[in-house]
């Protein structure tokens, strides 16, 4: 009986350790791909960095301008894309909102810890 309760345990692990996380980076990679445009700048698998062309659906393949040399790829070795400074402004708001809402006494405190710190290390001068 105990020898069933460890195989069931080892499976619930490898699914909630291995395989539910990979099904969710999937969707996440799937999800990017279907909201490809052109002018869209990319990073293949390949670590090549180069702008979005042409994308077909029908073959499920993209063509990628690297810098005047046009390649043809599969739609999933695109690795990842890089947000276009239009995204960068937009989220970069967003992200200063939330750096404001740290408190400031949280601060004061970091700023008290490094006081004494400072006068131990004048006193071990002289």
């Amino acid at each position: 009986m105990s020898s069933i309760i460890i195989i069931v345990l080892m499976i619930a692990f490898m699914y909630f350790f291995m395989i539910r996380p990979q099904q969710k980076q999937r969707k996440e990679h799937q999800s990017m791909v279907n909201h490809l445009k052109k002018g869209d700048q990319v990073v293949m698998i390949s670590r090549l960095h180069g702008v979005i062309d042409e994308i077909n659906t029908t073959d499920q393949t993209v063509t990628i301008d690297c810098e005047g040399v046009y390649l043809t790829f599969d739609l999933s070795a695109i690795a990842r894309v890089i947000p276009s400074k239009t995204q960068a402004a937009e989220a970069q708001p967003a992200s200063q909102a939330a750096a404001s809402e740290e408190p400031a006494s949280e601060s004061a405190e970091a700023a008290d810890d490094q006081k004494p710190a400072e006068s131990d290390s004048a006193d071990a001068d002289k």
